[in-house]
């Protein structure tokens, strides 16, 4: 995996949960930032080679590398058991993530990033029509991919239930759902279930949450993009859970 850009490479470094097998410094690239990086490669006794900047964009298929990448290990995803046990301490109760096939890696990232900000344990994705975790989605994360366990699971539904046995209650996002986010007060173990961005829930996932919650909204349009939608669910889920 090759994984390109400041922050991404930084956080990649600060992390843990990539190996890595060497830094690729563009010829001349320097910087504050770049200084920082390469003391903590130095620290970590991490080989840092230059080369040229078009032979970097051949390496990262991006011109966004910013002049500098990193050759890692392949991603290694979270089991289901590490998502519960990454609570955050200042949630009165565990808050997880399911996408049930978002498609998109700008999308992924987004609501990665946004879990991280908000204290959610981790994301939960099928194996499956999803979009996986891919450079591309740790630079849009900012980096949280690496920091926010993501597992990757062969069956949504069976997953549901594996977490209604551990006492999460399912909220589905949903257009026309029942519950608005402002009369919503619950505490406990909370699981939001987001649907893809074409589709929504599948019908089978839908049957396993339940309740549904909506945003109210004034515009003509009836629906938000998903990361969008995620960001604002899931701050004011965190907001509820807040200690």
């Amino acid at each position: 995996m090759v994984i390109y850009g400041v922050n991404p490479v930084r956080e990649t470094l600060s992390g843990g949960m990539l190996p890595i097998e060497r830094i690729i410094l563009a010829r001349g690239r320097k910087g504050r930032e770049i200084d920082e990086i390469l003391k903590i490669a130095a620290e970590k006794d991490i080989t840092v080679s230059n080369d040229d900047k078009h032979h970097m964009t051949s390496l990262a298929g991006s011109r966004s590398h910013q002049g500098i990448i990193c050759i890692c290990k392949d991603y290694t995803y979270a089991d289901i058991d590490d998502v519960i046990e990454n609570a955050n301490k200042n949630l009165s109760g565990h808050l997880i993530l399911i996408l049930d096939g978002i498609e998109d890696p700008q999308n992924l990232g987004s609501i990665i990033r946004t879990g991280y900000c908000f204290g959610v344990n981790g994301i939960i994705i099928p194996q499956n029509r999803s979009a996986t975790v891919t450079p591309t989605v740790i630079k849009v994360s900012a980096g949280a991919a690496l920091h926010l366990p993501v597992a990757q699971v062969v069956n949504i539904a069976r997953t549901i239930d594996y977490l209604k046995d551990r006492g999460f209650w399912i909220f589905g996002s949903d257009t026309h759902g029942h519950n608005d986010l402002d009369f919503l007060d619950h505490h406990g173990h909370i699981c939001l279930v987001m649907g893809s961005e074409e589709r929504g829930i599948r019908p089978l996932v839908r049957k396993k949450c339940d309740h549904f919650i909506s945003l109210e909204m004034l515009g003509t349009f009836d629906s938000l993009n998903v990361s969008v939608a995620a960001g604002i669910i899931v701050y004011r889920l965190s907001r509820i859970l807040r200690k």
